[in-house]
């Protein structure tokens, strides 16, 4: 008899803990790719409308009036700091995988599987801080391990302080480029 090739079906042969283990790294590894088209589609969109918003301020500033051509100047500017924005925030994001994947390899990633949560899937209230309380312990007693920066910026964004999560995930960045 042949080896069932389902995956999805549980190995009879292997105990809970690995099958639990290998549903949840399978929930964890989704397929990126409709996330990677999507941000494809939509860098390629942004382009497009910068080169037509680009050809406007030409337009304005080939007009010849005073007015015409300060506007056009104005307008020549923004898609460079639209393209500037793309360009940052793209590679925050792929720096931020990388230390997710880093961490992942790890097992050091925050579980957040069992804790309860509200209608909208969010972490309810009282169990985000208990466990910002519990990852700002272990940031404390080693500040300068980017493992800990970077789990105390997940911690962060699961209580719901985006801007600390933010300013935490630069720093985790920051330190796991330094590290030697």
């Amino acid at each position: 008899m042949a080896p069932d090739p389902d995956p999805s079906r549980p190995d009879p042969t292997g105990s809970d803990a690995d099958q639990s283990s290998a549903r949840s790294k399978k929930v964890r590894e989704r397929d990126a790719r409709p996330i990677v088209w999507m941000i494809a589609f939509l860098v390629i969109a942004m382009c497009v409308y910068f080169v037509l918003l680009g050809q406007r301020g030409v337009d304005l500033i080939t007009s010849g009036t005073a007015v015409g051509i300060g506007i056009g100047i104005g307008v020549l500017i923004l898609p460079f700091l639209g393209i500037w924005m793309i360009a940052a925030t793209l590679r925050a994001g792929i720096e931020h995988q990388r230390l997710a994947r880093a961490i992942a390899e790890e097992g050091a990633e925050l579980d957040v599987s069992e804790m309860p949560r509200r209608p909208s899937g969010r972490i309810e209230r009282e169990a985000a801080d208990a466990l910002f309380a519990r990852i700002r312990q272990e940031w404390e007693a080693d500040p300068d391990d980017w493992r800990n920066t970077y789990r105390i910026a997940r911690a962060y964004d699961y209580a719901g302080d985006r801007g600390r999560a933010r300013e935490m995930m630069k720093r985790a960045v920051a330190q796991y480029r330094g590290r030697a």
